[in-house]
């Protein structure tokens, strides 16, 4: 009792300072999930909302993504009690994930849905990392009262300023796609109907409205809204984008084909719509269809779903990607799809048959903190420097060479890692390439800077393997 008094101390006090600079005077701008991670954060299953034979069927997707995760980001795990920490930490220990990079929340959860519940990571006008408490009301169908406040308490336990937009919109974070140049793309269905009345986000708000929070609280410049769900499939989040389309950077939409995507429950102007879709300069977006499962998917215990599965719910780590699979023969097809669009990231199947039973895959079930910049000390590793780099191979395992489009002279070639701590420096190098030799480095995502006279003058960069 004394700590969860203490804890609501904490959000009060975080929310109350924060609330001092005027939240109508600053902007917001959500990192892309392909940006660098400081960490992925998980709610992990527990038997206290649906019993232990729910929790013991996903415990195994939740192994799978911890292991797959930790050897190049934080993994912090939301868990219910003292007592499930310790069956987390059991199962992860005898599964032989390393626990170095894994730390624990102690929250009491209704359910396991962080993308829609969760923290919501942005930066503000001054480049600071705060947390956006977007409203939950459990789509209008589940509990929700101990998730909603998820996002505050997250935000007191690791002391980041937290902006309340409980009272501002209700909006689940698997609702909304950004290209990460200020598009939009959602559904209406998912934040604005009106109907049915149990499942209403947003009572009243109309589309302008709703654009003018996104314009400011995602730094929105071009939105491109869908309809939305038309009821072929039963689905709970009334058609959340992250089940069909996704962008996998500023000029690739990840989406399905036509009869997928009818299948899906899209109406024919929706499709039109999504194919049609611009960037913000009115340049169409390159496509990339995933298909759906071949099959009807059938749980690990043999419940028969009788419907398939997405693909597009993948999610995109430091170095990974954890793509849904079903086993299913085109669990192959999708995950070298994936890997195309990634190929400094290694792909991996993760098992959702049990969890998407219940209405949700990879993509729902994750949650990326961006590093802090203003600890870090990282450059913007995607500006545009005078210098055109090319890094081969990479990733590598032992050695890789850096060519520069340009001659260099006297530079310094310095190496960070992900928490922006400075792990090699070359000095004195001349010409177009630059060899780096791996040495004892630790696998995992790693920036490189070369500079010249104190001047930066190209960034990139590095994935070591084994």
């Amino acid at each position: 009792m004394k700590k969860e008094i203490i804890l609501k101390i904490t959000v009060l006090l975080v929310t109350i300072c924060f609330s001092k600079t005027s939240t109508a005077q600053m902007q917001y701008t959500m990192p892309s999930e392909e940006q660098p991670h400081e960490g992925t954060w998980l709610q992990w299953p527990h038997q206290y909302e649906y019993g232990i034979t729910y929790r013991n069927r996903l415990d195994a997707t939740w192994v799978a993504m911890t292991g797959a995760l930790v050897a190049s980001e934080k993994v912090h795990i939301i868990a219910y009690n003292s007592t499930e920490q310790t069956r987390i930490i059991n199962l992860l220990t005898t599964a032989s994930v390393p626990l170095a990079n894994v730390d624990f929340k102690l929250f009491q959860t209704n359910d396991v849905w962080v993308r829609d519940n969760g923290p919501i990571f942005v930066r503000d006008t001054n480049g600071t990392l705060v947390i956006e408490d977007w409203g939950f009301n459990g789509w209008g169908d589940y509990n929700f009262n101990l998730c909603n406040p998820i996002p505050a308490s997250v935000g007191a336990a690791i002391g980041m300023p937290i902006v309340n937009m409980n009272s501002i919109i209700v909006c689940e974070g698997g609702a909304v796609e950004l290209d990460g140049n200020g598009v939009f793309l959602a559904t209406k269905s998912s934040i604005l109907s009106q109907s049915p009345p149990n499942s209403v986000r947003n009572p009243g708000m109309t589309q302008s409205q709703a654009e003018t929070i996104f314009s400011q609280y995602l730094s929105v410049t071009k939105f491109i809204w869908l309809d939305g769900w038309v009821g072929a499939l039963d689905d709970i989040t009334d058609g959340h984008i992250d089940g069909f389309a996704k962008f996998a950077n500023d000029s690739i939409l990840v989406t399905m084909n036509n009869a997928d995507l009818t299948y899906w429950g899209l109406s024919l102007s929706d499709i039109t719509t999504l194919y049609n879709a611009t960037d913000g300069n009115n340049i169409p977006y390159n496509f990339v269809y995933l298909p759906l499962t071949q099959n009807n998917v059938v749980t690990a215990y043999g419940n028969p779903l009788g419907y398939k599965g997405s693909y597009v719910n993948y999610y995109v780590g430091n170095i990974v990607v954890l793509v849904p699979n079903y086993s299913d023969p085109n669990d192959a097809v999708a995950n070298a799809i994936v890997q195309g669009l990634y190929p400094g990231r290694t792909v991996i199947g993760i098992d959702v048959r049990n969890l998407y039973e219940n209405g949700g895959m990879v993509h729902c079930v994750t949650q990326q903190e961006p590093v802090t910049t203003s600890t870090t000390g990282l450059i913007n590793f995607n500006s545009k420097e005078s210098y055109v780099t090319h890094v081969f191979p990479n990733p590598f395992s032992t050695q890789t060479t850096l060519q520069t489009d340009k001659i260099f002279k006297d530079a310094t070639l310095t190496v960070y890692n992900l928490y922006g701590q400075q792990v090699k420096q070359i000095n004195n190098i001349s010409g177009q390439t630059v060899t780096f030799f791996r040495n004892d480095l630790p696998r995992g995502l790693y920036f490189l800077r070369l500079a010249q006279e104190n001047k930066v003058i190209a960034t990139d960069k590095l994935v070591i393997i084994d």
